[in-house]
């Protein structure tokens, strides 16, 4: 018996939309029937993501974003539910990272990766998620009311990692989040979920694997292997689609046993 998930007729916004997983979230949503928009601040590799997804029979829009600055999220949301319509699914990608003792953090680096992974995702979840709400409500134009909120978060959000303690931070504090909104948004349709990725080899990270450090952490690994960012696809899919409606406020570790 074969078993498929049909987007089609949804609108799915996907942010930092422009390299890795969220590259890859972007053409698997689309590939499953989702119109898709592709939200970041690389407006350029955005286009010709676009052009691919269209090359490819999807639909494909893009909106600049900047998940720091509370304006942009505001009119990148609406420029892109006047274009496309209303948001029914968000993939909330955007995230960033950097490496040292947590003796070395500066404020700036601290606000750095607070601003993208925490608050950004953040208000990025709660202005599609007030309006979201209001369809449920009635108070909105659409046929679809509730909608679908994947938050990308880390297993670095469910085990400290050595030199990326505030990485780690960033990402435990945004499973919270998920299970906060799950629980206040729930009630009207609207099911809020984490995922937490391994170690995943995209274009960002694929030089460090090739190094002798890396090396060195592949072999720690259960079975000494990467994940790539096709292996989340079903996972996002299914989290996505009409027939995830009983899971809600769930955190949903890929990371190939490393968290056991």
């Amino acid at each position: 018996m074969a078993y498929s998930m049909d987007l089609s007729g949804r609108v799915a916004l996907i942010t930092g939309a422009s390299s890795g997983l969220g590259t890859q979230f972007a053409k698997t949503l689309a590939a499953s029937g989702a119109a898709v928009v592709l939200a970041g601040r690389r407006v350029e590799r955005l286009k010709t993501l676009r052009a691919e997804i269209e090359a490819s029979g999807g639909d494909a829009h893009v909106v600049g974003l900047d998940v720091t600055d509370i304006n942009s999220i505001r009119s990148a949301v609406a420029h892109a539910e006047t274009e496309v319509g209303g948001i029914d699914i968000l993939v909330n990608n955007s995230g960033v990272s950097t490496t040292q003792k947590l003796t070395d953090v500066t404020p700036d680096e601290y606000d750095y990766i607070f601003d993208t992974n925490t608050r950004g995702a953040f208000f990025v979840a709660q202005e599609v998620g007030k309006r979201m709400l209001a369809r449920a409500r009635g108070a909105a134009p659409g046929t679809y009311t509730g909608g679908r909120i994947v938050n990308i978060a880390s297993m670095a959000g469910l085990r400290v990692l050595g030199q990326i303690g505030v990485y780690c931070m960033s990402k435990s504090a945004v499973i919270h989040m998920t299970r906060a909104m799950a629980l206040e948004w729930g009630r009207f349709g609207i099911n809020v979920n984490a995922v937490c990725p391994g170690y995943i080899d995209t274009e960002i990270n694929h030089h460090h694997w090739e190094s002798e450090q890396g090396q060195k952490l592949i072999n720690m690994l259960p079975r000494k292997r990467l994940g790539q960012p096709k292996d989340l696809d079903a996972l996002v899919v299914m989290l996505c689609s009409n027939e995830s409606h009983f899971i809600n406020g769930a955190v949903i570790s890929a990371d190939d046993g490393f968290g056991v």
